[in-house]
This record gives structure tokens, C-alpha cells and sequence, in this order.
């Protein structure tokens, strides 16, 4: 396998981060809860602003961007949230994914927070797979999926830190 390299986005990244945010959109629309469609639609300053809002990795292997995940500190004190997560079709199955989620959790555990938590859409087990393999468990919580997806529900993931 060709070395895997993580790297954090910076705003000045925002080109990258819409490609590969567009191509995650694009080939797996039912785990997540905008579109392709509504993501084409942004300019360059809402794409860095979600740069600025967010830590956001980018897995890179053989020239080629395979995978993508953001941590998100929320409104609940000591609690951050695992988003965006993709890895590309071609490197699925090959540890990408796992060393995305650890990238987040290293990012959350020193930030401070305590616990991180995720969404699942229902029928997507191979992410729920991955993220038992991390310690992440269901809490029971369940929502619809937002977005023009309001017709699927996720379920939540939580893990805690430390």
C-alpha cells in the first residue's frame, strides 16, 4: 500500500477540502445530510469559514485524496463531534478510515474535550463497524437525517475520552 499521509486543513486548503467534500457527496448521497447539489452551490469564503469552524483531516495516498473527516467542538461543554467521514471506494478496507477516526480523537482528547459522539445513518454497518472498533457505542438516541434526507434516520455514537 502507498504511505498514507493525514493532514489538517487550513482555510487556505479550501479548493482541496470542496473536491474531495464534493466527491464523498457524490459517491455515498445516503450517509450524508446535504448534497452534492447544495455543496456545488457554495463559494470559496463558506468553504473556508467551514475550514475555520471546524478540524478537518484529509487522508492522502499515491498523489490521490482518499479519505476525509472534521471534529467539531459543540454547544455541550466537554463534548466534540465526529463529521464528514468518508474514505474513497478504492480504500475502503485498508485502515484509512481507522486512521481518520483516531485523528479525531487525538484532535478532541487535546482540545480537552471529554467524550466525542457521532451520527450514524440506519443500514450503514460497515461505519458502525469502524467506530465499535474505536469504542465508540449507541446511546439509544435517534433522529431524522436532515437536510433533504429527513426520510432516514441516524443514530448516535458515543465515546468517551481519557
Amino acid at each position: 500500500m502507498a504511505e498514507l499521509v493525514l493532514r489538517r486543513l487550513a482555510p487556505a486548503d479550501w479548493a482541496a477540502f470542496r473536491e474531495i467534500r464534493l466527491a464523498a457527496l457524490r459517491d455515498a448521497p445516503e450517509a450524508f445530510g446535504s448534497t452534492a447539489a447544495e455543496a456545488q452551490m457554495l463559494g470559496e469564503q463558506e468553504w473556508r469559514r467551514r475550514l475555520v469552524q471546524r478540524t478537518v483531516f484529509m487522508a492522502e495516498a499515491a498523489n490521490q485524496r482518499v479519505g476525509l473527516v472534521a471534529g467539531i467542538g459543540r454547544a455541550r461543554p466537554g463534548e466534540a463531534e465526529l463529521v464528514s467521514m468518508w474514505v474513497a471506494p478504492a480504500w475502503r478496507g485498508r485502515g484509512v478510515g481507522d486512521r481518520l477516526v483516531e485523528a479525531v480523537l487525538a484532535w478532541a482528547a487535546g482540545e480537552g474535550f471529554t467524550s466525542v459522539r457521532l451520527w450514524v445513518a440506519n443500514g450503514n454497518t460497515r461505519a458502525e463497524r469502524l467506530y465499535a472498533r474505536h469504542g465508540f457505542d449507541a446511546t439509544g438516541r435517534s433522529q431524522p437525517m436532515g437536510g433533504e434526507r429527513f426520510a432516514v434516520v441516524e443514530f448516535e455514537m458515543r465515546r468517551e475520552l481519557g
